[in-house]
């Protein structure tokens, strides 16, 4: 982990984080497609759990690909409501609706 990870590429993550708008969301997938890395979507969702140790990024924005929010992360469905956006009967975010294309 320690090889890929370095503090370029956290912050060519949080800057993908940044530039989704309010009431859009984004998967983990699509970011690490955004930055080139394909296969590294739990390396996007590590470095997400560690953002805020390099600022303040709307994390809450960032879903899986089907739309779940973050199991511990228990602020993140108040947030994104706060903001627009609406949840299926299933708890997930309508992904056809509210994610962000960049």
């Amino acid at each position: 982990m320690h090889k890929i990870m370095n503090e370029d590429l956290i912050y060519e993550i949080l800057s993908v984080v940044e530039e989704i708008p309010v009431g859009k969301v984004a998967s983990y997938g699509q970011i690490a497609r955004l930055i080139g890395r394909d296969k590294n979507a739990r390396l996007v969702g590590k470095v997400l759990s560690m953002a805020e140790y390099y600022g303040d990024y709307p994390c809450h924005r960032v879903v899986n690909s089907v739309g779940r929010t973050a199991p511990h992360f228990t602020e993140q469905r108040r947030l994104l409501i706060e903001e627009g956006v609406e949840f299926k009967d299933n708890g997930c975010v309508d992904m056809k609706r509210y994610q962000y294309e960049e």
